[in-house]
C-alpha cells in the first residue's frame, strides 16, 4: 500500500483551502486581549502606572488646589472691594453652598455615566476657570450668582473625577498610596496658592486673583492630558478580566441604601463634621477676643499648620492603609477631633492654640485619604463609586451646615468653652460610632493591584 504523503495527510479540504488564514483565526476565536505592560499600553505595567501618568496626575492635582483656592476667603475680600453688603455677600455665598450641596450626588452620577473621566475632570475644570474670569470681569450681581453656581457644579463634578481616575490609575491595592499623594500635592497647591494669591491681591488687585484662578486651567488641562484615557483609568466600572468577577448591580440610590458599610461611614462622617466645621471660625472669634491686635496672623497660622501635617503626612497614610487597614487609621483621625476640642476649651494662649492644630493636620490627613478610599472598598464592582463619593459628601455638607449654627448658639447662650465642649462631645460620639458600628474594609484575598473595578 502506498504510505500517503505527511502534506497531503495535513492538507484542508478542498473548500476550506482558499480561505485566508486570518478568517481561520477568526474562527477559532478572538484573540487573547494583550496584556498590560507592553509598548501598545505604555500607561500601567506590573509595577504601576508610568512616570508621565504620575507626574501629570500630581501635578493635575497641584494646579486644581491652587485654581480653588482663589475661590476661598478672597472672595469675601473681593465682593467687599467691590462696594458689596453683608447680605449680598452672604447670599452669593449662600447660593455657591447650596448648589455644592444638592450636586454631590448629582456630580457623582454624572462621573460614573461618563466614558472617559479624564474628560469629566478637565470639562469640570474648565467651567472652574471660566466661572473665575467671569467674577473678575463682570461682578454684577446676576454674573456673579451665575459664576458661583458654575463654580460649585463643577466642583461637584471636579472631586469625584479626580478620586475615580487616581484609583483607575493604580488598581485598589495601591489606591491608598495614591490617594495620599493626590492630599499631598493638593495641600502643597493650597498653602503656595494662597500665599502667591495674596501677594496678587497686596501688590495688584484682587480683581488680578480671580483672573490668576482662570489662567491656572491652563497648566492643569496639560497635565491631565498626560494621564492616559481608557479603561484602566475608571474606577466606578468593573473589568471583565479580573480573578473573581463582581456583578455590576441594577439601579441607583437604592443600591447604595442597601450598603450597610456605606451607610455607616457615611453618619460616621455626618457627626466629625457637625463636630468640626464650627471649630475653626469658633478659634478665630476667641483669638479676635483675646490678641486682637494678631488675630489675623495666628488665624492665618491656624490655617497653615493643618495644611503643612497634610502634606507631611497623607503620602504615609495611604502606605499604612494598606498594611494597618482602613478602621483602625480612621479611629485616630476621629480620636484627633475631640483631643483638639477638648484642648481648645481649656488652653487659653492664643500660641498654644495654633499648636492645638496639628491634632486639626492629623484628622485631614487620615481622612483626606480614606473617604474616598471607603466608599472605593465598599462600592467596588456595583458602578456606582461616584454616586456614593457625593452621597457621603453630601451627609458631610449637611453635618458642616448644622455645625456653625450648633456652635454659634451653644457660645452666645453658654461660652466658648462650653462651646467646644459641647462639640467635642459630638465628636467623641462619632469615635463611638466607628468603633461600634465601622466595619473593616480593606480586602483580604489578595485582590490584583490592577483591578480597578
Amino acid at each position: 500500500m502506498t504510505a500517503i504523503p505527511v502534506t497531503e495527510r495535513r492538507a484542508y479540504p478542498a473548500r476550506e483551502r482558499d480561505i485566508h488564514r486570518s478568517d481561520l483565526r477568526e474562527r477559532a476565536g478572538a484573540r487573547p486581549a494583550r496584556r498590560a505592560g507592553r509598548p501598545s499600553e505604555p500607561a500601567t505595567g506590573p509595577a504601576g502606572p508610568s512616570r508621565r501618568a504620575t507626574y501629570g496626575l500630581d501635578a493635575f492635582t497641584f494646579f486644581i488646589a491652587n485654581l480653588q483656592t482663589g475661590f476661598g476667603p478672597f472672595l469675601a475680600v473681593y465682593f467687599t472691594q467691590q462696594k458689596w453688603t453683608q447680605s449680598d455677600i452672604g447670599l452669593a455665598l449662600t447660593v455657591g453652598s447650596l448648589v455644592s450641596l444638592l450636586g454631590q450626588m448629582p456630580g457623582g452620577a454624572f462621573v460614573d455615566a461618563s466614558r472617559s473621566k479624564r474628560f469629566a475632570a478637565g470639562f469640570s475644570a474648565f467651567w472652574v476657570g471660566a466661572s473665575a474670569v467671569m467674577l473678575a470681569a463682570l461682578p454684577t450681581y446676576l454674573v456673579v450668582m451665575l459664576a458661583m453656581a458654575i463654580h460649585s457644579a463643577a466642583s461637584c463634578v471636579l472631586t469625584p473625577a479626580i478620586a475615580a481616575i487616581s484609583i483607575g490609575l493604580v488598581g485598589h491595592a495601591r489606591a491608598g498610596e495614591r490617594l495620599g499623594r493626590n492630599a499631598s500635592f493638593s495641600a502643597i497647591g493650597n498653602a503656595l496658592g494662597a500665599a502667591g494669591m495674596g501677594a496678587i491681591g497686596y501688590y495688584l488687585s484682587n480683581n488680578a486673583v480671580f483672573y490668576l484662578a482662570g489662567l491656572l486651567v491652563i497648566p492643569a488641562l496639560v497635565s491631565l492630558s498626560f494621564i492616559p484615557s481608557g479603561r484602566a483609568t475608571e474606577a466606578g466600572k468593573p473589568r471583565p478580566a479580573v480573578r473573581e468577577p463582581e456583578p455590576r448591580e441594577a439601579g441607583g440610590v437604592a443600591v447604595l441604601l442597601k450598603n450597610r458599610a456605606l451607610l455607616c461611614f457615611a453618619a460616621c462622617m455626618v457627626l466629625f463634621f457637625l463636630a468640626n466645621a464650627a471649630m475653626l471660625p469658633l478659634v478665630g472669634s476667641v483669638m479676635t477676643l483675646r490678641a486682637s491686635e494678631t488675630a489675623t496672623a495666628l488665624v492665618a497660622a491656624c490655617i497653615m499648620v493643618p495644611q503643612a501635617v497634610l502634606a507631611l503626612t497623607a503620602p504615609f497614610v495611604g502606605r499604612l492603609a494598606q498594611s494597618w487597614g482602613r478602621k483602625p487609621l480612621l479611629v485616630i483621625g476621629f480620636a484627633a477631633l475631640p483631643v483638639r476640642g477638648l484642648l481648645f476649651a481649656f488652653v487659653s494662649d492664643p500660641y498654644w492654640m495654633v499648636a492645638i492644630q496639628v491634632f486639626d493636620g492629623i484628622s485631614a490627613s487620615v481622612l483626606g485619604v480614606m473617604v474616598p478610599l471607603i466608599v472605593s472598598d465598599v462600592t467596588r464592582g456595583t458602578g456606582r463609586f461616584n454616586t456614593a463619593l457625593g452621597a457621603v459628601g453630601t451627609g458631610m455638607g449637611i453635618g458642616a451646615a448644622l455645625s456653625t449654627a450648633l456652635a454659634g448658639f451653644m457660645a452666645d447662650e453658654l461660652g466658648s468653652r462650653t462651646a467646644f465642649l459641647g462639640l467635642a462631645v459630638v465628636g467623641a460620639a462619632g469615635l463611638a460610632l466607628v468603633l461600634l458600628i465601622m466595619p473593616e474594609t480593606r480586602r483580604q484575598d489578595g485582590d490584583e493591584a490592577r483591578d480597578p473595578s
